[in-house]
């Protein structure tokens, strides 16, 4: 069967314009124009948009879909298996995170108790989960697999005493390290602070501290785009003098 946009469009929920959009960019491509100039979509085509769709679903941006569907090793049949994992991945998740506020509300109304591990347990098994999606493969080929393991562990024993401590860490980080940055040097008092302060948040994280490991992790802030765009937000060049302040903490050298 055959479709225009408009029909594609209300088959799969989108806009005409988005499938337009997804034309312009070479990610999904009508099977042929008529002779009227209507974009023309075939079975492969419906195919393709719902892996994209599937793709979308799970968080992962368009340039990165692109690479993965018109790659020339993609396997629909494969994709569609992992997306399938990722999906009751996702249902586990959602499933503690209602089973956390069922409790919460139950807490409220007086009809049970509920721990304080109790309470942070759907919201940091999402925070795994979301860093798991996001880095799981590049920090479990530079780690290891039982590092990474380790770490998800330490994260899933967090009281909230921690929690809170943690959360205070990474907004002191984060303020000090732009106060560094307009000083401008990485071997400055405050920027060295910075570079403590960041040990300290990682120290909740990581089962054991190395100074090799965390010279590794702020070069990986300046190789990895994602890290990067986030240390860059609001002032490129960020993950840079970061990466600088924690060889120079660390005494590593480049």
């Amino acid at each position: 069967m055959e479709y225009t946009v408009q029909k594609l469009g209300r088959l799969a929920g989108i806009s005409a314009r988005t499938l337009r959009y997804y034309d312009e960019i070479d990610l999904l491509k009508p099977a042929r124009v008529s002779s009227s100039g209507y974009r023309i979509y075939g079975q492969a085509e419906v195919d393709r948009l719902q892996q994209i769709l599937f793709y979308r679903e799970l968080g992962i941006g368009l340039e990165s879909i692109k690479k993965i569907v018109t790659g020339p090793s993609f396997d629909g049949a494969k994709a569609l298996r992992e997306h399938r994992e990722q999906l009751l991945d996702k249902r586990k998740q959602l499933d503690l995170l209602i089973t956390n506020v069922e409790k919460t509300i139950a807490l409220t109304e007086g009809r049970m108790t509920m721990t304080d591990k109790e309470k942070f347990e759907g919201f940091k098994q999402k925070m795994i989960e979301d860093n798991e999606k996001k880095y799981g493969k590049e920090i479990r080929e530079k780690y290891g697999d039982d590092t990474i393991n380790r770490s998800n562990e330490k994260l899933r024993n967090m009281t909230r005493e921690d929690h809170e401590e943690v959360t205070r860490l990474a907004n002191e980080v984060t303020a000090t390290l732009a106060e560094a940055f307009r000083n401008g040097d990485p071997a400055s008092d405050i920027a060295q602070k910075a570079a403590d302060l960041h040990k300290q948040w990682l120290t909740y994280f990581w089962s054991q501290y190395s100074k090799e490991a965390h010279a590794g992790l702020a070069q990986m802030y300046v190789d990895d785009e994602r890290f990067k765009a986030y240390y860059d937000e609001k002032q490129p060049g960020t993950a840079e003098f970061l990466r600088d302040a924690v060889y120079i903490y660390t005494g590593y050298k480049k």
